[in-house]
């Protein structure tokens, strides 16, 4: 998702030399996005939380709930959610830093301390916060992967669950025990658990991006499989038409 200009110069040898790293950015870019290792990240099937990873935990409540994912490019983790039975409204937008840095052109240079997140309100009646686990670890992004998901890289991709209260935080962390003990993944899973300190939307034009720029290269590499990997392994909760952010 980083994207990069190159300043204008009045020489014919910078324009050259300007000319030669724009082509060679562009060889680098196509090879992150066709590589065999650049591919999209299979869909993993994964038991829910256990009832002992539930047991002792507050009720849900009986109202809407809200949760922060964070896993790699905001894209394809809020079409995810769009897609889910019980979700009110997925927004991108930035988590763990501060409102002044809180716009994309900052928080792409990976120094804000922000992940490019996704805020999910849903219906407990509906679906409930541990369904939602389970489609964020199986389908949404790859939780082993550190601080990046395939292409993007930096911290601002990291794999994390901004959690609204203390039974969010102790299911999160119970549940990937769990994962982790039967090793369903190939490595450990490397998800932060941090509270939300403060959630800020995403400029206009990254919200439902995946739905109005199906065709985009990166969304039909990357994003588009996750929802058919939702559609495939989670069926029970997908919904064909997504819920979307009103512009």
């Amino acid at each position: 998702m980083t994207r990069s200009t190159v300043a204008p110069t009045a020489s014919r040898f910078a324009i050259s030399k300007a000319s030669l790293l724009l082509m060679a950015g562009v060889v680098v870019l196509a090879a992150l996005y066709w590589s065999p290792s650049a591919v999209a990240e299979k869909p993993v099937a994964i038991p829910p939380p256990s009832a002992q990873a539930l047991a002792g935990l507050a009720p849900a409540k009986p109202t809407e709930e809200t949760v922060v994912f964070a896993g790699g490019c905001f894209w394809g983790i809020q079409a995810v959610f769009q897609h889910t039975t019980g979700v009110l409204q997925a927004v991108s937008g930035y988590a763990g830093g501060t409102p002044a840095d809180a716009n994309y052109q900052r928080v792409s240079g990976g120094g804000t301390g922000h992940a490019e997140a996704v805020q999910v309100r849903f219906d407990p009646r509906q679906i409930s916060y541990a369904q939602l686990l389970q489609i964020y670890f199986s389908v949404a992004h790859d939780p082993t992967q550190l601080n990046r998901q395939y292409p993007d890289v930096g911290p601002q991709y990291r794999s994390a669950v901004f959690y609204a209260d203390a039974s969010q935080k102790a299911l999160a962390e119970r549940y990937i025990a769990e994962l982790d003990a039967a090793k369903v993944f190939p490595s450990k899973i490397v998800t932060q658990l941090s509270p939300l300190s403060g959630f800020y939307p995403a400029e206009k034009y990254h919200q439902n991006y995946a739905t109005l720029h199906p065709d985009a290269l990166y969304i039909a590499r990357y994003d588009l499989p996750k929802i058919a990997n939702l559609k495939t392994l989670l069926p029970g909760v997908y919904r064909e038409q997504p819920v979307l952010v009103a512009n």
